[in-house]
């Protein structure tokens, strides 16, 4: 008898200090796919990289005909011009490497420009989430674009529509 009334009270312990966790779904995909800037923004970095990229392409048809050209010429050539011409086109090779990386390295102009133009866009759409998440009592808002592990979810917990028309951009 004894042991029953404590395992009944712990039990409702328990029961009092459990709380039942509320969750909520956005899209990220959808929320940027419905906000102008976000269009603007990838239209820009898209410009920027096809601009960047040419500039790569250009370097690397010099440099591939360097190499074609002491391909066709070597055989013909003292030691001093074949290793002059080798040293053309490891300079050439390396200072495409060195494009590359400014350009579309981790830390190049891609990666600054799209940090510059997403991250406001990003923190916008951060803070709308935390708003409703606090107003609604949601304990996680998972991203639905990014949680591969969701093979289904009700719609009722998405809240992708709220946090468009938070930042204005209702239906």
């Amino acid at each position: 008898m004894k042991k029953s009334f404590v395992i009944i009270l712990l039990l409702s312990a328990f029961g009092l200090t459990a709380q039942a966790q509320r969750f909520a779904l956005i899209d990220m995909e959808y929320i940027m796919g419905r906000i102008p800037a976000y269009e603007s923004a990838n239209q820009q970095l898209e410009q920027s990289s096809k601009q960047w990229q040419a500039e790569v392409e250009k370097l690397a048809k010099v440099a591939k005909t360097l190499y074609e050209e002491y391909q066709d010429g070597a055989s013909s050539w003292t030691d001093a011009q074949r290793k002059a011409k080798e040293q053309a086109i490891v300079d050439k090779e390396t200072e495409l490497a060195k494009l590359r990386q400014q350009y579309f390295g981790p830390g190049g102009e891609l990666a600054k420009l799209q940090e510059k133009l997403m991250r406001p866009l990003q923190d916008e759409i951060y803070n709308a989430v935390k708003e409703i998440a606090t107003a609604k009592g949601y304990a996680v808002v998972t991203d639905r674009a990014s949680a591969a592990s969701i093979i289904f979810a009700s719609p009722e917990i998405d809240i992708s529509d709220e946090v468009l028309a938070k930042l204005g951009y209702g239906n």
